[in-house]
């Protein structure tokens, strides 16, 4: 009923496999782990906290083994939102390197998180107003 396939498989392994170069698992972990780093360095760069920022890019440097460009430009975005998205970016840099072991940049992302966790903490520590209150 069926007729046997008498081509090769595009799944099969190609010919000529080493002649482009691989990267090892620790290579990747180390280009996705800069890169979340350089964005979080953004981000941090955004909101004007020169000494953490500066933390990040030596990690960065190191990782890449050159100096990342630092962000020039200021978005309108609110304060609360850069939080939000650096707390994101740090816990998604704490998770790729506890995978590699990286116990310096493992270190440097949870203490941005809980640095971010604060300052989206604080505005809901507020008091608020209430309306006609003077």
């Amino acid at each position: 009923m069926y007729e046997p396939i008498r081509t090769k498989s595009v799944h099969a392994p190609a010919d000529h496999a080493d002649d482009f170069p691989h990267r090892s698992r620790e290579e990747e972990l180390d280009i996705q782990l800069a890169g979340h780093l350089a964005a979080l360095l953004a981000v941090t760069d955004e909101l004007d906290l020169g000494a953490a920022g500066d933390r990040i890019a030596e990690q960065v440097a190191r990782l890449r083994g050159a100096p990342p460009a630092r962000h020039a430009g200021r978005t309108d975005a609110p304060a609360l939102a850069l939080h939000r998205r650096a707390h994101a970016l740090a816990g998604r840099a704490l998770v790729v390197a506890a995978s590699r072991a990286d116990t310096a940049v493992a270190i440097l992302a949870a203490e941005r998180m809980d640095a971010h966790t604060a300052a989206i903490a604080a505005p809901a520590a507020a008091p608020s107003r209430l309306v006609g209150a003077l």
